[in-house]
């Protein structure tokens, strides 16, 4: 067998390999998170902010989840910071413990009634850890994916990590289904078994590790490396040179995220399954049903990393949030008829423009940034987009519920972040198949928004797709 041969096929399997891991250690990762938001929506106030009374304890557990969001930028300009400067697969592997580490701990916490308010402190120091190792995380997994992957993949090969999100939430809310519905039903659940997934996390740790730990550092910091060519302080580069590209990346993930924490976040199950509100629900039905909406965001997330390839990252988002905004208020009127088959079809129509939003992520921000700053500008930016979107949207939407005494104003509320995504995403350029490499650094350092005033023909960066 020739060199060449040998060396495509070790790229291949290393290809292969990376893929595996981005999607085992996002998924992880995730599971991690959104145990966390579960557990918040359906027990929390009762386990850890009683004294407050109902709904502002309701609140109170709500904002726990949002908390974490704040301290995802401190994770992301760590991660980013030592990402450009030492690599990306040493961030990866260290964000896993840290993740893993805070989940499990919160396992064993003692609960409200048992060392009143440490409790709760001891559960927002954990959450605040969740979120630095959140901020992390993505960065890295992304980059190690898009910088491995051949430039006509790169849609596909970036939407594997993202894969971890949709797969995480199908874990958590699976396993808490089975803990709410056939291990410990009832005052079970209370008592113990709400901290059995969050025990499992241990597990999940050991294998992410070792399967972290074969893939090979991204071929790009390996050039940089090289060349001794690393950014003294990326983030300073970052926004002296890029800040518009950041507020702008932002704001397209915080279209996406906002909706997406109805679901991640743990509202609809809360208000689903409120004994004194307008649904009733029980709540292993709900999470079954959660479970499902896991599935369907996963197929059109992997079908939108396809489409960004073929009809590029711009247009797959433009389509992605104009099924995002016809939905949102067909959503809540089918999740309002107490039909669990509405709720079913509600969360299916929901995944179409949530996933085709959040699969070409990955392949956009990378593209965006130049190679030197890119680890600092993936992560910063995604950190900001979801404090923007995500981090407070179930606390905004049960304060919008119990101030109207309905759910029009959060569809109205998410259609309004849908739109600012979607006009975010349309003032960049679509730059699919840029040279992602150090040495083409200058080509990466301008035209990545429509406000640049070169002829698009003679931009080196335009893309057909623009």
């Amino acid at each position: 067998m020739s060199t060449a041969n040998s060396r495509t096929q070790y790229q291949r399997s290393n290809q292969r390999r990376v893929a595996f891991a981005t999607i085992i250690g996002t998924t992880i990762e995730w599971y991690d998170f959104f145990i966390y938001a579960t557990a918040a929506g359906l027990i929390f106030a009762d386990l850890f902010f009683k004294p407050a009374g109902a709904e502002i304890g309701l609140l109170l557990s709500f904002a726990s989840v949002g908390i974490s969001f704040l301290f995802r930028p401190l994770g992301a300009f760590l991660a980013g910071h030592y990402g450009d400067k030492v690599g990306r697969r040493a961030i990866l592997v260290i964000t896993l413990i840290m993740m893993g580490s805070a989940t499990t701990l919160i396992g064993v916490l003692p609960t409200y009634a048992t060392a009143g308010v440490l409790a709760p402190i001891l559960l927002l120091t954990l959450r605040i850890l969740q979120g630095i190792s959140a901020g992390g995380e993505w960065g890295g997994a992304v980059l190690m994916a898009v910088e491995h992957a051949p430039k006509d993949r790169r849609g596909r090969a970036g939407a594997y990590p993202q894969l971890g999100v949709p797969l995480g939430m199908l874990l958590a809310s699976g396993t808490m289904a089975l803990m709410t519905g056939v291990i410990s039903p009832g005052e079970q659940f209370v008592e113990w078994g709400w901290r059995v997934p969050f025990l499992l996390s241990f597990v999940l740790i050991v294998v992410g590790y070792l399967i972290r730990r074969t893939v090979d550092e991204s071929p790009i910091f390996e050039e940089i490396a090289t060349k001794k060519a690393q950014t003294k302080v990326p983030i300073v580069e970052l926004f002296r040179k890029h800040w518009l590209l950041v507020i702008l990346a932002a704001l397209v993930f915080a279209g996406n995220n906002a909706a997406g924490y109805m679901t991640t976040g743990g509202f609809i199950q809360a208000y689903t399954t409120d004994p004194d509100g307008p649904i009733g629900f029980e709540r292993t039905p709900v999470l079954i049903a959660v479970s499902f909406a896991a599935v369907m965001w996963f197929i059109f997330t992997l079908l939108s990393g396809y489409l960004a390839d073929k009809i590029g990252r711009k247009r797959t988002y433009q389509v992605g949030f104009v099924a995002l905004i016809l939905v949102l208020f067909p959503l809540f009127w089918m999740v309002n008829t107490a039909s669990l088959g509405m709720l079913y079809l509600a969360f299916a129509l929901f995944a179409v423009g949530l996933g085709l939003t959040y699969g070409p992520q990955a392949a956009l921000y990378s593209e965006m940034f130049p190679a030197s700053v890119r680890f600092s500008g993936v992560s910063i930016s995604y950190a900001l987009g979801a404090i923007i979107g995500g981090a407070f949207a179930p606390m905004i939407a049960t304060a919008l519920v119990q101030a109207t005494g309905g759910t029009t104003a959060v569809s109205v509320y998410l259609v309004a972040m849908a739109l600012i995504g979607l006009v975010a995403v349309s003032v960049l350029r679509d730059r699919s198949g840029i040279d992602l490499s150090f040495t083409n650094q200058a080509e990466q350092e301008v035209g990545a928004t429509i406000f640049d005033k070169r002829p698009p023909s003679t931009d080196p960066m335009a893309s057909p797709h623009d």
